[in-house]
């Protein structure tokens, strides 16, 4: 069957098979196919090409919840239960996902996998400060356990390691105690660059912090932003609230994303943000997941896809390395709806992990030729500047970047060359990259 990422692109054949427990998955694994690799996948959420490979073994059956201690916060569940399933059981009972990414539709496991981050990382880290154990199938059929203190070598390859040292059957989460399923949001406007990064570090003590910017305003605008901070309410209660939904159409014109529509659609946003009242109390879904509200989004943008360019640089040179990208971006007309700045905060142990100390901009780019000698160069300028790609997000980055920006990299291999020597485990994105044979 024909599958891809979020970002519709890359398209590939696959033979996919549906897992309903690990015996199954046991057996898959006991007669691989040689020349056959083969990665899990999980709701399908990654935007590019790391949880695609001639053979998919999906873990969305594999939803079930193992235990929850309520009064401790402490929840255990299957890798395909997704984040919407985890926060419809422990929300009512005063408990919250400690890190959060921009969609409650991804998969335990594949959180893990990719090491997510949310709008707090500056202060709490990644997703991974908060699995207390996972319990993993090897490339052997063999089930082992490993977190942070055992196997912790396998724990610090698995968590951000696209899925590519073994399959997570389950893992178990810390959550972190709430009495409101509100935040508390300010809105505050930077008319450029300079002003932004001023208002992120005087406002790194905020809990929750989160910029949109104009990635195509020039000169003295360059780099105008809307700053959202954000603090857990102590009001409100805990009941769920409703939502509106609205379904993207199948097909949707390409043409219509260009810098002329982008550009108008950017200062009537701009516009309109700095008339909003500030602060504003928000229900914690629109907070966290203000996508998730229009289903199949990412059609919008035709139907030969895109990519989310996401890049992380460090705090020396963030600046000067954003204001040269958006520059290059803003020249050849290639602008971005959903332009994401954030403040990170230190990078962890594990060995494939995205974030490091500093910010990280994500942007997203319709599918078109033009567009690939442009993320070439900004590829570029992200390295020489320290910095790095996000893998979940990445398509078509080369092994070269790859190598340049991930300095543990060679630890990695050496790690899962000892759990699956035989490369059984692998993606388009691992072949590409060099990670798998």
């Amino acid at each position: 069957m024909e599958i891809n990422g979020w970002g519709r692109y890359p398209k590939i054949d696959a033979q996919v098979d549906e897992l309903v427990d690990s015996c199954r998955l046991s057996a898959l694994l006991q007669h691989p196919n040689p020349n056959v690799q083969l990665i899990a996948r999980g709701a399908g959420r990654s935007y590019g090409d790391s949880s695609l490979a001639q053979r998919v073994v999906s873990s969305r059956f594999l939803d079930n919840f193992i235990e929850f201690d309520a009064e401790n916060g402490l929840l255990s569940c299957a890798a395909g239960a997704t984040l919407e399933q985890v926060l419809d059981i422990c929300v009512p009972q005063g408990w919250l996902l400690p890190v959060l990414p921009g969609t409650r539709f991804v998969t335990v496991g594949g959180a893990i996998a990719s090491d997510v981050h949310g709008k707090n990382h500056h202060l709490d880290g990644c997703f991974s400060n908060f699995v207390q154990s996972i319990t993993l199938m090897l490339a052997s059929g063999e089930i082992t356990t490993c977190n942070q203190t055992t196997n912790s070598q396998l724990f610090e390859a698995t968590c951000g390691g696209m899925g590519l040292t073994g399959i997570i059957l389950d893992a178990k989460l810390k959550l972190e105690k709430i009495t409101s399923v509100y935040i508390e949001q300010h809105t505050l406007p930077a008319a450029n660059l300079d002003e932004i990064f001023d208002l992120f570090e005087k406002h790194s003590g905020n809990k929750y912090s989160v910029a949109w910017i104009d990635c195509l305003a020039q000169g003295s605008r360059r780099g105008r932003s809307i700053l959202y901070t954000g603090e857990p309410a102590r009001y409100g209660g805990l009941e769920k609230r409703g939502r509106l939904n609205m379904t993207a159409p199948p097909v949707f014109p390409a043409t219509l994303i260009n810098r002329y529509s982008i550009g108008a659609f950017n200062r009537l946003y701009y516009t309109m943000q700095t008339l909003g009242r500030s602060p504003d109390l928000q229900y914690y879904e629109n907070f966290f997941f203000p996508l998730d509200w229009i289903r199949g989004w990412n059609r919008l943008y035709g139907s030969n896809g895109f990519l989310q360019y996401q890049f992380v640089v460090p705090q020396e040179s963030a600046k000067a390395a954003i204001d040269t990208i958006l520059r290059e971006i803003s020249s050849q007309g290639k602008g971005s709806f959903l332009s994401v700045l954030k403040k990170m905060g230190p990078e962890n142990s594990n060995l494939l992990s995205f974030p490091l100390e500093g910010y990280t901009l994500a942007l997203d780019f319709k599918i078109e030729e033009s567009l690939f000698p442009l993320l070439d160069k900004l590829d570029r300028i992200v390295v020489d500047n320290g910095g790095r790609i996000y893998l979940t997000k990445d398509a078509r980055m080369s092994d070269e970047i790859f190598t340049k920006s991930y300095p543990r990299l060679d630890q990695f291999k050496k790690i899962r060359a000892q759990f699956d020597p035989d490369s059984l485990f692998g993606s388009v994105q691992s072949r590409r990259l060099g990670l798998s044979n």
